[in-house]
């Protein structure tokens, strides 16, 4: 069943994690998790120290060179009657932790983990265009 706005939001706000998906120029997709949080009308996330396998990174060259992207959460059960899923489609912008201290400090508010190392690479903010959701029942469980 389509899902009201007001629950997507509140839903994709709880979730830990997002699945992030981007384009490269020639519209390659590229999908990666990510921890999120909702500031206003914005998703935000920040590269962290997390291990990866190079500074340059994919999503990031991705956003520069087509920066639409889609976020996406949801909940899967064997019980099928409670799935569900949200998506938010926006504009992608790229900033630095000291141009951008409300979404780390968002983040580190969110995530136990940021409290001892917040993230210090760059940070996006994906200005929501739109939100979607889909439900086995209305409304969803929480």
């Amino acid at each position: 069943m389509r899902m009201e706005a007001a629950t997507a939001r509140r839903l994709f706000t709880a979730a830990r994690v997002a699945r992030l998906a981007t384009a490269d120029a020639q519209g390659v997709p590229h999908l990666v998790p990510v921890t999120f949080a909702v500031v206003g009308d914005d998703v935000v996330w920040a590269v962290d120290a997390k291990p990866k396998s190079t500074t340059a990174l994919r999503r990031l060259r991705n956003i520069a060179a087509q920066p639409a992207v889609s976020l996406l959460v949801d909940h899967y059960a064997e019980d099928w009657s409670t799935l569900w899923w949200v998506r938010v489609d926006g504009h992608a912008t790229v900033g630095t932790p000291e141009t951008d201290g409300a979404a780390v400090a968002a983040l580190v508010a969110k995530y136990p983990q940021y409290r001892s190392t917040a993230p210090g690479g760059p940070v996006v903010r994906v200005r929501i265009r739109r939100w979607s959701g889909w439900s086995a029942t209305t409304p969803p469980p929480s």
